[in-house]
């Protein structure tokens, strides 16, 4: 009895685990700059830190040479086509501006003042010309 009361309530707790989630709710335009800052500044970390890491090895490499060197040991050359390492200077980001619609721009021309009516319908109770 105890058993299966605790089958069925483990039931229960699987059957509301799987319940679905509400959608999260659609980024805002602040939310979508602030994503972009946040990968620009990823990248650059990214670069700095293969910056980092080439100039180590050039170091490393570099000693390694030297000392060999000194003690007499044969050393192969220094391969002639490895790229030279490429600082990524400061960060700088530069949030794309998006231009505005007209309407939200202030683009408007004045309204003109009407000098005639806006159409040219004759009254209702104007007789019309017969026709021939």
């Amino acid at each position: 009895m105890k058993r299966s009361l605790l089958c069925m309530a483990a039931l229960l707790v699987a059957a509301s685990a799987h319940a679905k989630l509400p959608a999260p709710p659609a980024p805002t335009d602040e939310a979508k700059a602030k994503a972009a800052e946040t990968a620009a500044k990823t990248a650059w970390a990214a670069k700095v830190d293969s910056y980092k890491l080439c100039v180590s090895m050039d170091r490393a490499a570099s000693n390694h040479f030297k000392t060999a060197a000194a003690t007499g040991k044969p050393v192969k050359p220094a391969a002639a086509n490895a790229p030279a390492c490429a600082d990524p200077g400061p960060f700088t980001y530069v949030a794309a501006v998006t231009p505005k619609p007209a309407e939200a721009a202030g683009a408007h021309s004045p309204a003109a003042t009407a000098v005639s009516p806006p159409s040219k319908q004759a009254p209702a109770g104007a007789a019309t010309p017969a026709k021939k």
